[in-house]
């Protein structure tokens, strides 16, 4: 009888040390989850700029003390009401455009001449670092969204994310002309000091203005307004285009009084299809590159849309049914950056290690970015699709590595090297291969299901009685 409640103390004692180990394990377990969610999420918006007339707000990418990794790009999402304007600019970045909602007029310098483009829901534009562009949203009632790529750049001079270097402005935002000593610049310009003040202190209303109504005094309204003869007698005032001019000193004119004048004088702007100027590309009637009864998704690059190539980006789209998955795939090429634009889903991205980084619950509007090789799947929820628009690092035709499904690499290895690695049979692992039938969009995630609504600490109660019971059939074993 001693002897039982010996052995009975120590299976105790056993117990309360496992149950301790698994405790500490699964708390150190979801810390590593936390920080992965605050590295790999980008929740954080930042204001850029916010005006009456519409903002521009900034997801920064992820950085980790003392690891190697870091994001190259940040987010961006630019809102503008109806009748608005941002203001002529240029920015050390390349920027991806995608129309989220509503529709655009954009303007920008294309080798010399300024070339202007209609934007609808769903196109993609490019815009290089450098190229002096404006955006408009001349809808009545309707407002323009836009998500927008940002790469941070080698050459950037650290003050934000990216720098923009206005070129009209006033007192707010100040022009880049305004830097300049006063006398220098009306030489320049050819103008009197005093009507170059002018020129300069005007603006008041900030990087994104209104073009009618109650601001319909705002300088850049009436500019917009005017026939083509009067914007162009009006900037012969400014910028003295009107006079004499070498042939010499025609090719060296100033880009800059060439944006100016394009601007105003529409006659000159470029519409035509024919232009060499990039047109826009719309991801909505791009045929799917992939299509099951689960889902959906399409890939753009520089093969499908030449201007990814100056900005080294692709783009993509993806619909997933309710309840469906993204096979567990490693993008080997480029960092990924995701935008939730309908329903709510799961993330997971996994550690080198082969823990997991992140399991996450998002919805419309989160934004999330995975490093280069690092393993992660997308999963929608039960109630209703889920739908993501996202941007990569690479212009190059992206290959997917995918894990699990009938083209993962799981198929392609399952040989008796993969089987020795897991410590199976071969034949038991060709089974386990071949149970999956479908490929990169998977039916039904387990994760969101219905049945699945457990908080942690239910479920670490129910691992806790498993616990128990193995525990306590093998105790009754023993004695038996």
């Amino acid at each position: 009888m001693g002897d039982t409640r010996t052995l009975l103390l120590l299976v105790l004692v056993l117990f309360y040390a496992l149950v301790s180990s698994v405790g500490a394990y699964e708390e150190e377990e979801s810390e590593q989850r936390t920080q992965g969610e605050k590295w790999f999420l980008l929740r954080q918006l930042h204001d850029v700029v916010r005006t009456d007339a519409g903002s521009m707000r900034l997801v920064k990418g992820g950085y980790r003390r003392g690891s190697s990794l870091h994001s190259p790009m940040h987010i961006g999402f630019i809102s503008m009401e109806p009748n608005s304007l941002f203001i002529p600019q240029y920015l050390d970045s390349d920027l991806v455009l995608f129309v989220q909602h509503g529709q655009a007029r954009i303007g920008h310098i294309y080798r010399d001449k300024l070339a202007e483009r209609h934007l609808k829901h769903g196109d993609v534009y490019t815009i290089p670092a450098g190229s002096a562009f404006y955006l408009e949203n001349r809808a009545e009632n309707e407002r323009l969204r836009i998500i927008c790529s940002i790469d941070i750049t080698s050459e950037s001079m650290g003050w934000h994310a990216f720098q923009s270097f206005f070129i009209g402005g006033g007192v707010h935002p100040a022009s880049v002309l305004a830097g300049f000593d006063h006398n220098t610049l009306s030489t320049a310009l050819n103008v009197s000091t005093e009507e170059l003040n002018s020129l300069l202190t005007r603006q008041t209303s900030g990087p994104i203005v209104h073009l009618s109504g109650s601001h319909h005094t705002n300088m850049w309204s009436k500019f917009l307004a005017q026939e083509p003869h009067q914007k162009l007698a009006h900037l012969k005032r400014i910028v003295n285009f009107g006079g004499e001019s070498s042939p010499k000193e025609e090719e060296t004119t100033w880009s800059l009084r060439k944006f100016l004048f394009n601007l105003l004088n529409r006659e000159d702007v470029v519409k035509g299809v024919n232009h060499k100027a990039p047109s826009t590309y719309n991801l909505y009637h791009k045929k799917h590159n992939f299509k099951n009864d689960y889902g959906w998704s399409k890939n753009v690059d520089e093969c499908d849309y030449s201007p990814l190539k100056q900005s080294g980006n692709s783009v993509y789209l993806v619909h997933l049914s309710p309840g469906s998955m993204m096979a567990p795939h490693v993008n080997p090429t480029a960092i990924e950056y995701g935008v939730v634009l309908k329903g709510t889903g799961r993330i997971q991205i996994v550690y080198p290690n082969g823990t997991l980084a992140v399991n996450a619950r998002v919805r419309q509007g989160d934004v999330f970015w995975v490093p280069r090789y690092f393993p992660f799947c997308q999963i929608a929820s039960t109630n209703g699709p889920f739908e993501f628009f996202g941007i990569t690092t690479s212009a190059r035709k992206n290959h997917p590595q995918f894990l699990v499904g009938r083209n993962s690499l799981m198929h392609s290895l399952r040989g008796p090297e993969l089987a020795a690695a897991y410590g199976i049979g071969e034949r038991r692992l060709k089974r386990i291969a071949n149970a999956q039938r479908e490929q990169i969009i998977l039916p039904s995630s387990s994760s969101d299901s219905p049945h699945d609504k457990a908080s942690e600490p239910e479920k670490k109660m129910a691992n806790f009685k498993k616990i128990i019971g193995n525990l306590g059939s093998d105790m009754i074993m023993g004695f038996e």
